[in-house]
């Protein structure tokens, strides 16, 4: 009965047109939920009992916010959407926003994992990916079509949030890709796996993980880091904020704002009270 919910629940979700990464993060939340609570008549769970659920999450199993949130979001929209009745959880929603820095890396430490990303298709990926501020999703998604060559844009359909934007694309990129494509020869996706098909995410993020480890780079870094430092190394180039959060497609010029949190120490060179002992 439970997988029945969930197949429910998964059709709904592609008849309102949420992406494909949306369909499967809601899914395998729900997955978890039915999982837990499957000794119980999923229909009958009472409001309690879902409180006292989200509370066994943060409590016993040390959930992150961004977790909480997800699961929250997710119990709510499958009761309305299959049986149709309105759950209230809201109240247990984090109060307080953690506030976590970005993980960048330095100019330095981006050219040595290009440098030594001797693979073209990996390394037009990574470049891509750094040079555009792209979300791991939005490189995969990329056809040909998108690369407007005359114009040096690059076209990013239906991002997060279901929106288009553009982004200049550097005269290296353009170069890098011209070759790369005259080598591999892409149908349709910029970037293709086995059977003309989008690459996968889990291979962008090993070629991520491997050239960081052949770089020797310490600190620790994923394909989202390539976006970080994009946005700080803009800022830090004098870049207006308003501008970058356009170009990496932030709804709320405040999710843009926490790059200057980065980039205004380095900025004005504050020195440590260590240097005046």
């Amino acid at each position: 009965m439970n997988k029945d919910f969930k197949k429910q629940f998964i059709t709904i979700l592609h008849m309102q047109r949420y992406s494909d990464k949306s369909i499967k993060t809601y899914g395998a939340h729900l997955s978890y939920f039915l999982k837990i609570s499957e000794k119980l008549k999923t229909e009958d769970i009472t409001q309690k009992q879902l409180e006292d659920f989200i509370i066994w999450l943060v409590e016993k199993k040390k959930i992150g916010q961004s977790y909480q949130k997800a699961m929250i979001a997710t119990i709510t929209k499958f009761y309305r959407e299959v049986f149709h009745r309105e759950i209230f959880l809201k109240h247990l929603y984090p109060k307080r926003k953690e506030q976590k820095l970005p993980t960048f890396l330095t100019r330095k430490e981006i050219k040595k994992i290009l440098d030594i990303t001797e693979n073209i298709k990996h390394k037009a990926i990574l470049t891509t990916i750094y040079a555009c501020g792209l979300r791991l999703s939005e490189v995969l998604e990329l056809q040909i079509s998108d690369i407007k060559t005359q114009e040096k844009l690059l076209l990013i359909r239906q991002a997060k949030g279901k929106k288009d934007r553009v982004v200049v694309l550097s005269e290296k990129l353009l170069e890098l890709l011209r070759f790369y494509y005259k080598m591999y020869q892409p149908k349709t996706y910029l970037f293709e796996g086995q059977s003309e098909r989008k690459y996968s995410e889990r291979s962008v993020q090993q070629i991520m993980k491997n050239a960081v480890t052949k770089a020797g780079i310490s600190t620790s870094a994923t394909v989202h880091t390539l976006r970080h430092s994009y946005a700080t190394h803009l800022l830090e180039t004098g870049t207006d904020i308003g501008i970058i959060k356009d170009l990496l497609g932030h709804n709320n010029i405040k999710t843009t704002e926490i790059y200057t949190h980065i980039t205004d120490v380095s900025k004005f060179k504050i020195k440590s009270p260590l240097d005046f002992l």
